[in-house]
């Protein structure tokens, strides 16, 4: 019949009951705080130690003197470092020359056959006027929890220079002061150059950071390889004392 209206149980719209929505309120509130706590926590930890590396080189003033730069692995493309790390390897051989380090921790993977990210850092660097007897290669630096943690423990670190991508500073800051570490970060801007990929990484950091907030202050996660002592690092900083 025209003009006429259904009003029929399967036109409504339905209605979840109050508390059920209040429910789903809360849980989506609590999910967003634990999504962003850990971005919180990174943030707050890094405040005030890390500065951004900016065409000039004026930056370079802002970076107090550690005996030690950490240089984080950043993937290799046919063997040589990717352009990410090649920027963090410049930086760190700029904070060198400049005597703001006197050494070079170069933590990477090497955990399989034909790829070895700290030779192909020291290679670049090498290869860029920086003596071999400065740095100092860590093989097993998985991820970047483990590299703070083998810094401290393995190679005995206790104040340094950390060296990365700026969407990637607050959390290696943070782990490496959450390992025991006087830790300060120089960052590169890499949004600037490769606005893509960066932004894919940056993106990345909400699960990755959520990962390192886990290791470093619920479990206490021990590295995949711990030790033992080494004393390279050490010999280095004596003899340039």
């Amino acid at each position: 019949m025209l003009g006429h209206t259904d009003h029929s149980p399967r036109f409504r719209r339905p209605r979840w009951p109050l508390r059920t929505r209040r429910r789903l309120f809360l849980s989506a509130v609590a999910l967003s705080l634990l999504t962003l706590a850990p971005m919180t926590w990174a943030w707050l930890s890094a405040a005030g130690h890390r500065v951004t590396a900016g065409p000039g080189g004026a930056w370079i003033r802002d970076v107090p003197p550690a005996p030690v730069a950490l240089v984080l692995g950043a993937g290799l493309f046919h063997g040589v470092p990717s352009p990410m790390l090649a920027t963090r390897l410049d930086l760190a051989a700029a904070l060198y020359r400049d005597g703001r380090v006197r050494a070079l921790l170069l933590s990477g993977d090497n955990g399989r056959a034909g790829y070895d990210e700290p030779s192909a850092m020291r290679a670049y660097l090498v290869a860029r006027g920086v003596p071999d007897r400065v740095m100092v290669l860590d093989y097993a630096g998985f991820d970047t929890w483990d590299s703070c943690v083998r810094a401290r423990e393995v190679f005995g670190a206790d104040r340094l220079t950390v060296v990365t991508q700026n969407f990637h500073l607050p959390r290696a800051v943070a782990l490496c002061r959450a390992a025991g570490i006087e830790a300060f970060g120089v960052g590169d801007d890499s949004f600037a150059v490769w606005p893509g990929r960066t932004t894919v990484y940056a993106a990345r950091e909400f699960g990755a950071t959520a990962k390192g907030f886990l290791d470093a202050m619920v479990l206490r996660s021990s590295p995949v390889f711990p030790g033992p002592r080494e004393t390279s690092l050490d010999r280095i900083l004596g003899a340039r004392r």
